[in-house]
């Protein structure tokens, strides 16, 4: 039992070490894009939540001695090719808005899978991932008035 505790919460923090750095990289890829300041200033604040988050998760990870975890190759170049492939039809805040809603969207829902599949993660871990989880979700809401 303490073997898997250990592996799930090691599994669940590499999860959430991938999903913040694929939400910082996201935020990059379109932040020197955007019109409003108003925007401007939510994805700055978004980007700080999740470094904030990271280095947390982090430094958890090396008390494991454990590296982490890159995102998924293949999901994060499908992001590149869709933020670039919609922001050449129209660079616009709404454009900005909708990659940001679905991408977080994307990011609730894995995090989920990740919580029910990593079950048996320690507490503190678990937290780390509903952190996420609020933050991504918080983005979707203030990303509604710019779709």
């Amino acid at each position: 039992m303490v073997e898997t505790i250990h592996s799930d919460t090691i599994d669940l923090l590499r999860e959430c070490n991938a999903g913040v750095k694929m939400g910082v990289d996201s935020i990059e890829d379109v932040i020197d894009k955007v019109e409003s300041q108003r925007l401007l200033d939510r994805l700055n604040r978004a980007k700080d939540e999740h470094q904030q988050l990271g280095s947390e998760i982090h430094a958890l990870l090396n008390e494991y001695h454990d590296e982490g975890k890159e995102p998924n190759p293949m999901a994060k170049g499908m992001s590149w090719v869709k933020t670039n492939l919609m922001m050449s039809v129209k660079e616009s805040d709404s454009t900005i808005a909708d990659l940001m809603t679905d991408g977080c969207n994307m990011g609730v829902k894995s995090l989920y899978r990740y919580l029910n599949k990593y079950g048996a993660a320690d507490e503190q871990t678990k937290d780390f991932a509903k952190r996420l989880i609020k933050i991504e979700e918080d983005m979707v809401t203030d990303m509604r008035e710019y779709l």
